[in-house]
Order: structure tokens, then C-alpha cells, then sequence
């Protein structure tokens, strides 16, 4: 996939959040939450002009923050309590042009995803590649995002084939050095299917021991998959729905989403069998500058502000710099 076609695919996207906002019921407006009980600030600088953030991993070792560009696919580590980010792995390390979906296993491996490759891991110690998964095949794909269940298997998401793939620590292991193609774990698609068809856009993803939840960026719907059964089923929203979710974080039963083109981040509070989950909070705020994932730290959450609502290939108007992670402190 070129680089134009990758950008017109996330205009795409967010061409269809939008769409999807006409669906977005009374109740979750309601909700809302006025942005001025809520402070938000920026938490650290990027460096260029060209950052364009998406993906955001925290290292549970140290608190470093890793964050990835969609635009140049440069990932960069900003360390905790620092103010501004660094540059960790260069634009076009190991071919890669986009940096979606980040996080840092228990191992000390980052885990990056290529929207139009697959994903590489690599040893933050040393920065080497460890290893990488690739989508087979020639049709188009979309790998967004990925979570890691807590016996260190990765799951990611294609918005495109609406598939999650999975890597599991035993294939990492034999993979080590090396490439193999993405297994595909869940066809969601199929699994959801319906007459007519429905466009759905799989994105954000949050693994626990027992289930995983997925985002419907398109629909706003939250779908759960059973990982004992494999099943597939929608989660019962209550309140409101996650029309723009993109990115989630999930501690204990609290689960935060970020709305990307409504400027909005929503919390939730989700049933311990992952069935339903009941909005409680909702702040919407311009300062999020479309916010495309986020990440509990510190008692607030670091959200990425993309800004692909301006400059280059993502729309008119001129991106404010330096790019930046906000800190949102009570949400």
C-alpha cells in the first residue's frame, strides 16, 4: 500500500466517524461533561514538524512512554516526568512508513505495528529487532492496534479485513531473528455479519485473561471475544455508545476510550464479565486535537493528540507545534 493510499485510508476512517455522529444517541451527549472540571496540559513535546502521533505504550517497568508516527513512522521515548520526547527508533527504521498501534511487553519488547505490513517487536535495551510478523497476501489491510493478554500473547486488530491476528510467546520464540506471516485468530467480520452488510472499522483493543474488547470506530459499538470459546458478541452499552472510539485502556473495570474526531475522551464502567458497560463521564474538549489512544499513568491519562485534522495529506489548515501528549487529570 503507497503513502497516499495509507493517508486517504485514515481520512477515510475519520470520514466515517463522522458519518457517525448523527448516530450518536441524547443520552451520551447528555453525559457530557463541561471540559472546565477537567484540567488538560501538554505532558511532553515531539520532536519535528511531521509527527503526526496515533499509537501510544508504557513501559510497567519504568513508566517511559513510547509513542509512534503515522505520518514518518518514527517512534518516539519520552521518560517519565520528562517534557519532552526523543527520537528512539529513526523514520523508515526497517521499512516501516507508519507506527499505529505501540506496547511494551513485561519482557522489555516493543511491540510496533506498520498499517500496511504487520508488526516488529524490538528490544528496548538495544533497539535491535527481535522479529516480525507479517500480513500474508496481497490484498489491502489495515493493522491499527494491539493489546497483550497477560500471558504475553499479542492480539492485534485489521480494520480493513476486520480480522485479529495473534502472536502468541511460542511463536515469538521460534520467529526470534527473523519474519513469519500474522496468523488470523477471529474473523469478526464473519462472526458479526448481517443482511445487508454493515461497514464496520475494527481499531482499539484491550486484552484481560478472560476476554478481549474491540472498538467499532464505525458502528461505536464495543464487541467481546471470549478467549476460553472464541465467541464473538456485542457488549451492552448503557448510557451512550463509542461512535470515534479509536483507542482504549482498560484497569481493572474501568475502561477510558478516546473519540477521535469529537475531540472527546469517555469513561466507562464495564461489568466484570465484560457484557455491559455503563457510561460515567464524558469531557469533550477542542484541546484534544483529535485524540487517537491513550494510556492510564499516574493517576491521569496520557492522551496522543494526532492532529489529522490539519496540514499534509490529513486536511487543510496548519498543525500546531511542537506536536504533543496531553496530560487529562479527572476523567
Amino acid at each position: 500500500m503507497s503513502r497516499v493510499s495509507r493517508s486517504i485510508h485514515r481520512r477515510s476512517f475519520l470520514a466515517t466517524a463522522v458519518a457517525a455522529a448523527v448516530t450518536v444517541p441524547a443520552t451520551a451527549r447528555a453525559a457530557t461533561t463541561p471540559a472546565a472540571v477537567t484540567r488538560i496540559s501538554p505532558a511532553f513535546s515531539l520532536p519535528g514538524d511531521r509527527a503526526y502521533p496515533e499509537g501510544i505504550g508504557l513501559d510497567p517497568r519504568t513508566g517511559d512512554a513510547y509513542v509512534g508516527s503515522f505520518a514518518t513512522g518514527a517512534v518516539y521515548r519520552a521518560g517519565a516526568g520528562s517534557d519532552a520526547a526523543e527520537v528512539f527508533l529513526p523514520a523508515g527504521t526497517d521499512g516501516r512508513t507508519t507506527a499505529n498501534g505501540l506496547k511494551v511487553d513485561r519482557a522489555g519488547r516493543l511491540w510496533v505495528t506498520d498499517s500496511s505490513a504487520g508488526v516488529a517487536v524490538y528490544d528496548l535495551r538495544t533497539r535491535a529487532l527481535l522479529a516480525h510478523f507479517d500480513v500474508p497476501g496481497d490484498a489491502p489491510r489495515f493493522v491499527n492496534d494491539l493489546a497483550i493478554a497477560p500471558d504475553g500473547t499479542a492480539y492485534l486488530t485489521d480494520s480493513t479485513r476486520a480480522v485479529l491476528y495473534r502472536v502468541t510467546p511460542s511463536d515469538l520464540a521460534r520467529t526470534a531473528g527473523a519474519g513469519a506471516p500474522l496468523a488470523v485468530y477471529c474473523d469478526l467480520g464473519a462472526a458479526l455479519a448481517t443482511d445487508p452488510p454493515q461497514t464496520r472499522i475494527f481499531n482499539g483493543i484491550v486484552a484481560t485473561p478472560r476476554f478481549l474488547l474491540v472498538v467499532d470506530t464505525a458502528r461505536g459499538d464495543l464487541v467481546r471475544v471470549d478467549l476460553a470459546s472464541g465467541a464473538v458478541r456485542q457488549v451492552a452499552l448503557h448510557g451512550g455508545n463509542l461512535a470515534h472510539g479509536d483507542g482504549l485502556d482498560l484497569v481493572g473495570q474501568t475502561l477510558w476510550v478516546a473519540h477521535n474526531t469529537t475531540n472527546t475522551v469517555s469513561r466507562w464502567r464495564l461489568a466484570p464479565d465484560g457484557g455491559s458497560a455503563r457510561l460515567e463521564r464524558s469531557v469533550t474538549d477542542p484541546a484534544l486535537q483529535i485524540p487517537t489512544t491513550l494510556a492510564r499513568s499516574r493517576g491521569g491519562l496520557l492522551v496522543v493528540r494526532s492532529q489529522f485534522d490539519k496540514g499534509g495529506p490529513f486536511g487543510p489548515g496548519v498543525p500546531e507545534t511542537p506536536f504533543s501528549v496531553a496530560r487529562v487529570v479527572g476523567i
